[in-house]
């Protein structure tokens, strides 16, 4: 992935987020385009004035992300999406395995890219989706001081509790399709449990407290 990809996939998590571990029930209700609109400047602010995100604080950034993350995302099916038809052919205890280590990985990979948002703002399109449906796509631009507009979208859907986030488009490239392919191939080469071992490797590579 490119370092634009990667920043704007670090921005994106924790965009698709709240300031908060839990939403409160009025705001569970918010349109998914308010929600995202709210939630983007909310977390921006936040990254803006927080000087040890800036600085790259890495386990800052990591519980920031970790701690925002969570409730505004259907991470069980981002994740049986990005395994693909494997997943049904994964035990529980696999699932969870999967999905454990494919959220360290997402937290991991971009966290550390946070620090880097300053000047950007986002603009969300007007939403073309009907008041009755259930599964929309939010789209939004990433406005930069210098450049063109960055492609930023979300599929959410409709669940009890609200709006949630399940696949991102950054740049054109939606996240489940780009790590369906990889994760294919390693299940066809190694299987259910190799590919959780190749996620697992990949997050202990990510520990800060290991030399390069």
């Amino acid at each position: 992935m490119t370092r634009a990809y990667g920043w704007m996939l670090a921005a994106t998590l924790a965009v698709m987020t709240a300031a908060f571990a839990q939403p409160s029930p009025a705001l569970a209700l918010d349109p998914p385009d308010a929600l995202i609109k709210r939630l983007s400047g909310e977390v921006i602010d936040r990254i803006k004035v927080d000087k040890e995100i800036q600085a790259g604080d890495f386990k800052k950034l990591s519980d920031f992300v970790d701690a925002t993350v969570m409730p505004h995302v259907n991470f069980q099916r981002m994740t049986a999406l990005a395994v693909g038809r494997n997943w049904r052919s994964a035990n529980p205890e696999q699932q969870k395995q999967l999905m454990t280590e494919f959220r360290s990985l997402l937290l991991r990979t971009y966290s550390g890219a946070l620090g880097s948002v300053k000047d950007q703002s986002i603009r969300i399109k007007p939403l073309r989706a009907d008041p009755a449906d259930t599964d929309v796509i939010v789209r939004s631009e990433v406005v930069q001081p210098r450049g063109e507009p960055i492609q930023l979208d979300y599929r959410l859907e409709k669940a009890s509790d609200g709006w949630k986030i399940y696949d991102v488009n950054v740049l054109g490239v939606w996240l489940v399709e780009t790590y369906r392919g990889q994760f294919a191939q390693e299940v066809a080469a190694r299987g259910i449990d190799g590919l959780v071992k190749s996620l697992t490797d990949k997050n202990k590579s990510f520990d800060p407290a290991r030399k390069p």
